[in-house]
């Protein structure tokens, strides 16, 4: 009888253990969870973009790409797609050299992060300055990129979307 009492004690206590080590499993993931700081992250990406938007000014496609991922998918309105770095750039130089008078201000950003803390969508409307024929014009436009933290700790995007929102019209 105490062989079998024995054996029933483990057959009840075994599955407990395995119980216990899931709950203790799920518990230390949920806590990593609840470390990632999403506001952190967001303030990260909002300061990548305001470099991006100063390099988009200044007319610097190096500065304008410095957040891209290496195989960056860009999708601007009125362009092809184009995938990867050195199309992005190129894309750039083409459009600063075609319309000297380009540029963009901030009209309202959010950034969703994602609660593993290794992805985040950046959405931006912005006013987009240009000339046509020598006049000053403007329009509002959305921006809209996917950020990946990558293995060194920064974060670049890997998809970007450009689309107008109106016509243009003179400024």
């Amino acid at each position: 009888m105490a062989n079998g009492r024995r054996s029933m004690n483990l057959f009840y206590w075994k599955p407990s253990l395995l119980l216990l080590a899931f709950a203790a499993a799920g518990t230390v993931s949920s806590t990593a969870a609840a470390s990632v700081d999403t506001e952190a992250i967001a303030k990260t990406i909002k300061t990548d973009v305001v470099q991006l938007v100063a390099g988009l000014n200044a007319h610097d496609a190096v500065k304008t790409t410095a957040y891209d991922a290496p195989n960056i998918i860009s999708m601007e309105c009125g362009s092809p797609s184009t995938i990867g770095v050195e199309a992005d750039r190129e894309g750039f130089k083409m459009g600063f050299a075609h319309d000297p008078l380009w540029k963009v201000s901030l009209i309202d950003e959010t950034v969703d992060v994602a609660s593993s803390g290794d992805l985040a969508v950046y959405r931006g409307t912005y006013n987009e300055d240009h000339s046509r024929a020598g006049v000053l014009m403007t329009h509002k436009t959305n921006f809209i990129a996917e950020f990946k933290r990558q293995n060194d700790g920064s974060w670049k995007i890997v998809w970007y979307s450009v689309s107008n929102m109106e016509q243009s019209y003179p400024k």
